[in-house]
Formats: structure tokens, C-alpha cells, sequence
């Protein structure tokens, strides 16, 4: 989900305290609209946005240069029923028919690393999540992806993910992938799981899996979409009221300016 503000506007300096009525009385109606729409939003649509490393582990997350940028939507958010380790073919993807679909023990998911970022409303509750997994062969190389889910409180795994074809070579840990995501509408409040899956790119076959069950790494996150962290409009308002009465006119229009996918922060 992505919003824009048109810049170019220019305002008067003695608008100063007209401006700041206005501005926080639309800022307000917008934030309660969007408060009460968030329900709707989420029961229709899922989307994230995600940096993609396939090289450098996390040495590479300030460079975005260095990523790809997938923009992804799902279906609404699957509570209920019993999860699997083998979901389903990852989106966009085609299995090889009769590929068995058992883990390979040619290929594993040597570990993975989960660090949660922006908590704009201080909850406790994030949006961002920064993956690391490292995948293994007893190959020289080979061409995987990986298709990643969240559970939503030990309901079904829902997909939120899907990565790009990467090289792994043999057991080195040189080729660690890092998948950056935010949460942008959909995913309620909660604690969630999650769930790697790795296949084969040449024949879509799966052949390893990395979940809650084998490292606490991935289990019980904190979080909630983007829309979900919204922060009490009128404690982010900053006025100035310095020589001619400016204000922070722009501070205010930034609470609604389009978002795009940041890594995480110094």
C-alpha cells in the first residue's frame, strides 16, 4: 500500500495558527477514518513490501542499491484450520509434475536469524521484519528460492513472501539470503510463527524447511501491519512558533506521505 503527497504547495507566514487548525482537524478525520476502515481493508486484501539480498548477508541491508524490491499482495489473512510444513506451491511458481514433494536430504536450512524493527506507537508490536537464513547443499552449488509464511497465532501458514532464484555453494556460510519486509495492511495484531521453505529452481521441487519447531528464532513474533501502528496523531504534531509564527506544516502532511521500505535504522 502506498500513499502520496503532491509536493510544490507553498503557504503564507502569518498562516501560521489558521494552518495548524486546519491541518490537525484534517489529520484527525483522516486518522480516525483510516482507524475505522483497517478492518475492511484487512479482510479484503494482505501486502507487504520486501528488500531482497540474495548476496552479503546483512552487511548489505543500508545499501538498498544492492536489493531487489518485490511489492506483494495476498488474499485475506487464514486464521483458522491446521498447518502443514509443505504449504502449497509458492506464488507464481510451478512445481514439475511428479517431483516428490519430501525434504531432500540433499539440501537443509543450516539456521536462520529474525530481528523485528518499527514500532512507530511504542505497543510492543512491529511491522518490520529482517529474516537471515543460511541454506546448505552437499553439492558444489545450486539454484534454490524460498517461499516464507507467518501463522497467525498457530493458525494456517499464510505466504507473505517469495525470494528471487539465489546460488547456495556446499555448507558455506557466505551466502546467507536477507529478506527485508514490512507489513504494509492485513495482519492483525498478534503473535506469529514463521515459517522458510526452500525448492529447487531448476524443478520447483521442494526440498528443505526451516520452522518454530526447529529453532525458537522463528516463533512467537510480535506484530501488526503498518496501519495497525499508528501512533496518536495529535502527540506527533511539532509547532513552531519562532519569528514570523511558521509552523510544521510539513511534519503534519508527513504522517500521511507515501512510505516506502527502509532497512532498519541506526
Amino acid at each position: 500500500m502506498s500513499r502520496k503527497i503532491e509536493s510544490g504547495t507553498s503557504y503564507p507566514k502569518n498562516a501560521g495558527l489558521a494552518i495548524v487548525a486546519v491541518a490537525i482537524a484534517t489529520v484527525s478525520a483522516v486518522a480516525a477514518a483510516e482507524v475505522q476502515n483497517i478492518d475492511d481493508e484487512s479482510a479484503a486484501q494482505r501486502s507487504s513490501e520486501s528488500l531482497h539480498f540474495s548476496t552479503g548477508g546483512r552487511a548489505n541491508n543500508r545499501d538498498p542499491e544492492k536489493a531487489t524490491l518485490s511489492v506483494d499482495q495476498y488474499d485475506v489473512l487464514t486464521k483458522e484450520g491446521n498447518r502443514s510444513k509443505l504449504v502449497a506451491k509458492p506464488s507464481g511458481r510451478e512445481s514439475q509434475v511428479g517431483i516428490s514433494q519430501s525434504i531432500s536430504s540433499d539440501f537443509w536450512i543450516y539456521d536462520a536469524d529474525v530481528e523485528l524493527f518499527s514500532d512507530d506507537d511504542g505497543d510492543g508490536y512491529y511491522y518490520g521484519i529482517d529474516l537471515l537464513f543460511d541454506a546448505d547443499t552437499i553439492y558444489g552449488s545450486a539454484d534454490v528460492y524460498a517461499a516464507v509464511y507467518l501463522s497467525y497465532e498457530g493458525g494456517p501458514w499464510n505466504e507473505y513472501a517469495v525470494t528471487e532464484d539465489f546460488t547456495i555453494f556446499d555448507n558455506s556460510g557466505g551466502d546467507e539470503y536477507v529478506l527485508v519486509t514490512e507489513l504494509m495492511s492485513g495482519y492483525p495484531t498478534g503473535e506469529y510463527d514463521l515459517l522458510i521453505e526452500l525448492f529447487d529452481a531448476y524443478d520447483g521441487a521442494f526440498v528443505a524447511s526451516l520452522g518454530p519447531e526447529d529453532t525458537f528464532e522463528l516463533a512467537y513474533l510480535r506484530l501488526e501491519d503498518f496501519e495497525r501502528d499508528a501512533p496518536d496523531v495529535e502527540q506527533r504534531v511539532i509547532v513552531t512558533h519562532g519569528g514570523g509564527g511558521a509552523v510544521g506544516i510539513w511534519m503534519l502532511l508527513a504522517l500521511f506521505a507515501g512510505r516506502r521500505l527502509t532497512t532498519r535504522g541506526a
